[in-house]
C-alpha cells in the first residue's frame, strides 16, 4: 500500500470505501501492516473483534504467511466505528490451509468492509472463506475477496461463500468474489447472495406468540451462527458470539 497516494474509487480493493473518511486519516492515521507467520507443520488461530466507538475510523491490514503443511484460522468480527476496514493479504505454501470466517454487522451510516488476498503460491493447498453481513438503516457492508492461483500450484482447492441480510432496502450490501487462475488442476468456486429476512418465516414464529424484534434476533442469529462454529477456543467463540449478539440486539 502507497501512503503518499490516497486511495480513490478507482482503486479495486477500496472501490466501496467511505474515501471522505479516508481523506480525514491518510496517511497519518494508517499503521503499518500486521505480520503474522504459521511455521511449517504448525497450526495458529486468530481472531478480532473490530468494535471501535461511533464516528472513529479504523483500517487494519495483515499479511498472513503459512508455510508448507501449516494451517491457520482467522475469525473476524467487524461492527464498530464509521468506516471500518480490515484487509488480509494471505500467502499459502505447499499443503497449506487457511479458514476465514467473518461477519459484518452495520447500522446507521457505517461502512465496513473485510476486503482479502489468498496467493496459492505451492501445489496442494485449500482455502476456506465464509462472510456473513448484516445491514441496516443506511449502511454499507462489502466483501472483496481475491483467490490467486499460480501457474504451479496444481490440486488447490478454495472455496468463498458471501452473504448478506438488509434489514432495510436504504443499506447495501457489497460481494466481490474474485478468481485468478493460472493452473488447470484445481478445484475453485465462490458464491454470492444479498436477501432480506423471510417475510412467511417471521408470520410463522409471530402467529406462534413470539414478539417480532425477538423473531428477527432468532434468524439473525441463525444466519451469522456458522461464522464462529469452528473456532476451537470456547472461551474466545463465546466472546465473538456474545459482541454480534449485542450488536444485532440493537439492529433488530
Amino acid at each position: 500500500m502507497n501512503l503518499a497516494v490516497i486511495p480513490t474509487a478507482h482503486d479495486e480493493a477500496w472501490r466501496y470505501s467511505d474515501h471522505e473518511a479516508l481523506a480525514k486519516v491518510w496517511p497519518q492515521g494508517i499503521a503499518e501492516p500486521e505480520h503474522i507467520t504459521v511455521p511449517v507443520g504448525e497450526s495458529a488461530a486468530h481472531h478480532l473483534i473490530q468494535a471501535a466507538e461511533d464516528g472513529e475510523i479504523v483500517i487494519r491490514d495483515y499479511v498472513i504467511d503459512v508455510a508448507d503443511g501449516a494451517s491457520c484460522q482467522f475469525h473476524i468480527l467487524n461492527m464498530g466505528g464509521a468506516f471500518g476496514r480490515v484487509a488480509l493479504d494471505v500467502r499459502l505454501g505447499n499443503g497449506a490451509h487457511f479458514e476465514l470466517g467473518g461477519a459484518i454487522l452495520g447500522m446507521g451510516a457505517q461502512t465496513l468492509e473485510i476486503v482479502t488476498t489468498v496467493n496459492h503460491a505451492q501445489p496442494n493447498a485449500t482455502s476456506r472463506q465464509t462472510i456473513r453481513s448484516v445491514l441496516a438503516q443506511k449502511a454499507t457492508g462489502s466483501f472483496l475477496g481475491s483467490i490467486k492461483v499460480a501457474r504451479h500450484a496444481q490440486k488447490t482447492d478454495a472455496e468463498q461463500s458471501v452473504k448478506a441480510m438488509l434489514m432495510d432496502r436504504t443499506a447495501t450490501a457489497n460481494a466481490k468474489p474474485e478468481l485468478e487462475i493460472f493452473a488447470d488442476d484445481v478445484k475453485c468456486a465462490h458464491g454470492a447472495t444479498v436477501g432480506e429476512l423471510d417475510k412467511a418465516a417471521l408470520f410463522y414464529m409471530e402467529s406462534r406468540g413470539m414478539e417480532p424484534g425477538l423473531a428477527k434476533r432468532v434468524m439473525l442469529r441463525a444466519f451469522i451462527a456458522g461464522v464462529f462454529d469452528d473456532m476451537a477456543d470456547e472461551a474466545v467463540k463465546q466472546e465473538m458470539e456474545q459482541a454480534a449478539l449485542a450488536k444485532l440486539e440493537s439492529m433488530a
